[in-house]
């Protein structure tokens, strides 16, 4: 179970007009997840249908034309104590508040951000549109776990001529999600594409920005790999990032590097995370541009990192038809510990001395 549009009935809706947020919790149509999951294809069709829509919403806007959007993804994970607790809230309030003075918008308070968020969870888990925790999760280091996924995102009010949102909607929908990565493999090659220049919306979690990084997904995985990277615009040399992921590299010198952010990264909480991680066990960070060259050559293990990857390993990297193996196609040492780390606190297998888990329930 990856992503899928499977909607919880609950979902929260904020409209900003006259310098003010106006909430609101919207119960869509459903039954108990027994009912629903004993329904035929067309009956859950239907009900899914309703869930997604909203038609008191301009259908055109400046999201709906111009894309003009941006998105947070976080995650409830159920907690080997029971309930569910979400990873860093505070920090995608903040990037979300980010994102949207990045494109213009007024941004949506943090505090409002964090409790729209809690609530949203509590009320579809209150309804047993919830998750349980399965202790044969830890059997492949949680790398096969479930979880609520938490989808925050802005939506434009009506409009045709090219402009900025001044009257935005935020909107949080949650829906169960599973691994991310399915392919069989894990191995990734270097696009020729170019997800972000200077100057431009690179920094922030934008909707527009996906439409390369689908693209390129889609190619890579027509080739038969499971991710892309992407060089930079102005050299074409240097490593920024995967299709939705941000991306590490273990020298044989020692050194863990990730590219340094800028206009043209995002500035992932999981990125942010594992950095602490690797510091805490005395490994050399650093955020600095990699050359493609570098990391073909000096590179012992791999590894991306995001809210829907986690810290998934990457086992080989081609470019130009030249093919690097990082730890002979194994997962390597490192990224096993801190994959292994951040899962288990993430889902309370192991103590959150960082205070990173927010409990919903």
């Amino acid at each position: 179970m990856g992503f899928a549009l499977n909607l919880y009935p609950f979902t929260y809706r904020a409209k900003f007009a006259n310098g003010t947020w106006t909430e609101e919790y919207l119960e869509k149509p459903h039954g108990t997840p027994e009912s629903e999951a004993a329904m035929s294809a067309e009956e859950r069709g239907k009900i899914e249908n309703a869930r997604n829509c909203h038609d008191d919403m301009p259908l055109v806007n400046y999201t709906s034309q111009y894309g003009l959007s941006c998105f947070e993804g976080l995650k409830a994970m159920p907690q080997k104590n029971g309930g569910l607790a979400i990873f860093r809230l505070d920090q995608n309030a903040a990037r979300f508040a980010r994102s949207m003075k990045g494109l213009l918008m007024p941004p949506f308070p943090e505090d409002l951000f964090i409790k729209a968020v809690l609530e949203t969870v509590k009320r579809n888990a209150d309804l047993g549109f919830t998750l349980q925790y399965n202790p044969e999760w830890e059997k492949d280091s949680f790398m096969s776990a479930s979880s609520v996924y938490i989808r925050p995102f802005t939506m434009a009010e009506g409009g045709i001529g090219v402009n900025i949102s001044k009257e935005p909607w935020a909107i949080v929908i949650c829906t169960p999600v599973g691994s991310y990565f399915s392919a069989k493999n894990f191995d990734a090659i270097v696009t020729d594409r170019i997800r972000a220049t200077p100057k431009g919306t690179g920094w922030i979690k934008a909707c527009s920005n996906y439409v390369i990084s689908t693209i390129a997904k889609h190619e890579a995985l027509e080739a038969g790999y499971m991710e892309c990277v992407f060089l930079d615009a102005t050299h074409r040399k240097y490593i920024e990032e995967g299709s939705s992921c941000n991306i590490f590299f273990y020298l044989k010198s020692g050194e863990l590097v990730t590219p340094e952010l800028g206009d043209t990264i995002l500035p992932g909480i999981t990125r942010a995370s594992m950095i602490e991680l690797a510091r805490d066990r005395g490994i050399k960070v650093s955020e600095r541009q990699i050359a493609i060259e570098e990391a073909m050559a000096e590179a012992k293990e791999c590894f991306v990192t995001g809210t829907a990857a986690g810290a998934t390993p990457i086992n080989s990297l081609t470019w130009q038809g030249k093919k690097a193996i990082f730890n002979d196609g194994k997962v390597g040492e490192l990224t096993s510990e801190l994959r292994n780390t951040i899962k288990g606190i993430q889902y309370g297998a192991l103590p959150d001395t960082k205070g990173w888990m927010t409990k919903v329930c």
